[in-house]
């Protein structure tokens, strides 16, 4: 993976080519990265920096043995450690799916956790990072290095790191061997130790610029401009998002719109109804039938379908990212999300996104935070 590859985050690129060329390579960073903005492939872009031995000032050769090795993610002094699903009461770690971590990868450097659960066939599963990892982490940084160069681990999506995994890497992260670089890529800090933190050089990494993103899309993905500027705008600066519009992988926001208006308009009409609160527990019981993730990105959806709806009340309708279906929807609805209830909403469907990443009884949480939104919609 080259620096040039990856879309925008100029400064940043600079940034860390600098750190290299001035020989300032701090042992652990961790790259806060929201989805979509790239945090795994400047990871990547960064490792290889670091290892080819003809880098110039902006990039790497891209061509010596290093770099053809990075290119295929097997250069044998690059370890990847990412969120994996237990299967039975043996040893799960990363390497028992490098093969299929390697090939979603080299297809879609800006891989989405979602994306790499549904290729690991998690069904209703979520993925951890556990402590067997470390001591894999540990056996194999025991090692010195196969090219003399650094050994550098590569920790996606680190806030999934349970507690034991976490605690069993604070000594190498605070005294790493010679030559040992430590990368933690994560959307969220607040679900890391803070003894983690605390070890950790932290760099920012923020969503793609539109312009930039833009201009990506019609190099790679065969666009227009206009239709490029378009999905560039509805994502939000999200690459991942963007990429899955233009591949018209849309239907799970359709089926999303669909469950975001029944869920509203029952609200609404819920108000000294039975038949209406029976069919309001209805649509609670079928959204509980979703699999989790599904289930927290109806949740994610509805947080954005909310925000929108507002800027829409503010008359900052440029501010407001929406579909023509989601704007069809909007056009009417928008008057009912307003400065006295946009924060109570967004409270109750961040709260119930919470409690089922905390593995909560789903029926209960859609109802409780439906019944809320009645009360929210109507005061």
């Amino acid at each position: 993976m080259l620096f040039a590859e990856i879309a925008g985050q100029e400064k940043l690129k600079r940034q860390l080519i600098r750190t290299v060329r001035e020989n300032r390579i701090s042992h652990a960073r961790l790259f806060l990265s929201p989805e979509g903005a790239g945090g795994l492939a400047l990871a990547i872009a960064y490792a290889q920096y670091i290892s080819c031995p003809n880098r110039n000032e902006t990039d790497s050769c891209g061509q010596c043995p290093s770099c053809n090795k990075y290119g295929k993610l097997i250069h044998p002094d690059l370890h990847f450690v990412f969120p994996v699903i237990k299967s039975g009461s043996g040893k799960t770690v990363s390497d028992m799916f490098i093969k299929e971590w390697r090939e979603t990868l080299i297809r879609n450097p800006y891989l989405t956790y979602s994306q790499w659960l549904s290729t690991m066939s998690s069904d209703n599963k979520q993925g951890s990072i556990f402590v067997d990892e470390s001591r894999e982490i540990l056996s194999k940084l025991s090692l010195k290095s196969y090219e003399g160069g650094f050994k550098i681990v590569i920790i996606w999506m680190a806030e999934k790191m349970n507690i034991q995994a976490a605690n069993k890497l604070l000594k190498i992260l605070e005294e790493p061997p010679e030559k040992t670089l430590f990368v933690l890529i994560a959307e969220s800090s607040d679900l890391i130790l803070s003894t983690i933190l605390s070890r950790t050089q932290l760099v920012k990494i923020p969503k793609v610029d539109i312009p930039d993103l833009t201009d990506y899309l019609v190099r790679n993905c065969r666009c227009n401009e206009q239709q490029a500027r378009d999905v560039a705008m509805l994502s939000n600066g999200n690459l991942a998002k963007a990429m899955a519009i233009l591949q018209s992988e849309t239907e799970q926001e359709s089926l999303f719109l669909e469950q975001f208006m029944s869920m509203m308009r029952l609200c609404w009409a819920v108000w000294g109804k039975k038949q209406s609160m029976l069919e309001l527990i209805d649509w609670s019981n079928q959204m509980a039938s979703m699999n989790r993730e599904s289930q927290k990105a109806f949740l994610l959806y509805g947080l954005r379908m909310v925000r929108e709806n507002f800027m829409l009340n503010c008359k900052q309708p440029q501010l407001a990212f929406l579909t023509k279906a989601e704007n069809d929807f909007s056009s009417k609805f928008y008057p009912y999300i307003h400065p006295g209830n946009i924060a109570p909403l967004t409270e109750e469907l961040s709260k119930a996104h919470y409690h089922i990443e905390s593995n909560g009884n789903t029926k209960i949480i859609f109802l409780d935070m439906a019944c809320k939104i009645v009360m929210l919609l109507r005061h």
